[in-house]
């Protein structure tokens, strides 16, 4: 197997675990380059190998779609949800022979704005949260640094009113988050019972709370799978939303910045493979 490698040396683990990354993979006898590589050398690449967080993998994931090359995972972020997602280890040498093994799954891939992403995009307080992170609060504090940087977006949150056309019609909303997922785990810790990462679906959920006591329950039912008759909580699904509001607000894509508002969000179904434990 011939790979390019991707390694992001400012997640979470990357500067620490590069060399352990390049060893294991010199162990698997998994052949790979880094950085650019003259065209003959890119028609021979079997496959991409993305060493970071869930944002590291935004980087492969556009050229592997283009190239229609499957994409290895070597989780070193903080949440990683795509590794959790598929059960890919989290020690590299195990990461690192599941890629060996060649075993590959088709997922679907979300778009907004012409960024992908695997795991969810949101406008409001996510995309707050995320761009009040730096990478160094991230790396020193993990978990931590999303807990703190959430009490401070909690603080300026202000109500959107937001217009969403999907194949159903029209609704109109009023939230502090607006939340389109992908996956059935994001976020680092929330997980839905009846949502899949190849189920051809995106699942949109728009939070809309009244008092703290809201806020709680809707915690509350996402961290146990629920999301159906939460209080402040509205779900659809579909295939395609777009998005207008009465002003622009930021939106992320797997906590990377993706645009502005208006904004429509698209599935790709099984555009993307990966390679999966057995």
């Amino acid at each position: 197997m011939f790979a390019q490698l991707v390694i992001n040396l400012e997640s979470r683990r990357g500067a620490q675990a590069a060399p352990e990354v390049r060893a294991a993979l010199h162990a698997a006898a998994i052949e790979f380059v880094e950085g650019g590589w003259p065209d003959d050398i890119a028609g021979n690449v079997d496959c991409i190998i993305a060493a970071g967080g869930d944002g590291t993998l935004l980087s492969a994931i556009a050229s592997a779609l283009e190239r229609d090359l499957p994409l290895g995972v070597i989780p070193l972020g903080t949440f990683n949800d795509l590794a959790r997602t598929l059960r890919v280890p989290f020690d590299i040498r195990g990461a690192i022979e599941v890629i060996a093994s060649r075993n590959a799954r088709a997922i679907d891939v979300g778009r907004v704005n012409g960024h992908y992403f695997v795991n969810e995009s949101s406008i409001g307080i996510s995309s707050r949260i995320s761009r009040l992170q730096t990478t160094g609060i991230k790396k020193r504090f993990g978990f931590l640094a999303v807990l703190a940087t959430a009490v401070q977006a909690f603080r300026y949150a202000r109500p959107i009113h937001a217009e969403i056309v999907h194949a159903g019609g029209v609704e109109t909303l009023k939230t502090i988050q607006l939340t389109i997922a992908n996956s059935y785990h994001f976020g680092g810790f929330l997980s839905v019972s009846d949502a899949a990462i190849d189920d051809g679906w995106l699942d949109l959920y728009s939070v809309d709370i009244e008092n703290a006591w809201e806020a709680f329950c809707i915690g509350r039912a996402m961290l146990a799978g629920q999301r159906e008759n939460v209080p402040g909580l509205r779900t659809l699904r579909g295939k395609r939303f777009e998005i207008r509001t009465h002003h622009e607000h930021h939106i992320e894509a797997d906590a990377e910045p993706a645009g502005k508002t208006p904004a429509t969000f698209e599935i790709l179904p099984k555009a993307l493979r990966v390679f999966v434990p057995h």
